[in-house]
């Protein structure tokens, strides 16, 4: 009787913050908070690669993560550590895991090898996180991330072009302002 009755003050208590935090939206600054938190967490996974691309969005208190990984752990790991941030109510994990194959498994090295490799883009090459993704699906790629200016962004669209086995290449890659 006695652990009903917490249990239903627990349950009244945890629909009334619930009801408060709809009617009470999240300022800037914890909207805010919540980015930068999302951004260090997805940044700091340890098998997080080259050839892996994630994203998110943050709306309130709510999370949606976008993107292609190679390895369906590295899917779970994500939403499990957002879900651990500070006011992060509930996290909607659209990440696709790219399926398994040794052609494009392939292709993914010759890829790195063709755009790191490259004189003018091998200063992509120098940090932890290389800024470069290569995301490749049944020999279409898409080439995500920022880089410095627009011939760089062109220069690794059309090295990923030239690569045999290829089929298509979508050069998504943002100039930094």
């Amino acid at each position: 009787m006695r652990l009903r009755i917490i249990s239903l003050t627990l349950a009244t208590l945890l629909a009334g913050y619930v009801s408060f935090a709809r009617q009470n939206p999240p300022s800037d600054r914890a909207v805010q908070r919540i980015q930068k938190e999302v951004r260090h967490e997805l940044l700091m996974l340890p098998y997080l690669g080259v050839f892996d691309n994630l994203g998110y969005k943050v709306d309130g208190y709510n999370v949606t993560l976008v993107g292609q990984v190679t390895r369906p752990t590295l899917k779970s790991d994500a939403e499990n550590v957002v879900k651990k941030i500070e006011g992060v109510e509930k996290v909607d994990n659209q990440i696709e895991v790219l399926p398994p194959s040794p052609m494009d498994d392939q292709l993914r090295r010759r890829l790195y090898r063709e755009i790191y490799g490259y004189p003018s883009l091998q200063k992509y090459s120098l940090g932890v996180q290389q800024p470069i993704r290569i995301i490749v699906k049944n020999g279409n790629v898409s080439l995500e991330g920022v880089v410095d200016n627009e011939a760089d962004k062109n220069t690794a669209g059309i090295r990923a072009k030239g690569v045999s086995g290829v089929f298509s290449v979508n050069n998504n890659l943002q100039v930094s302002k």
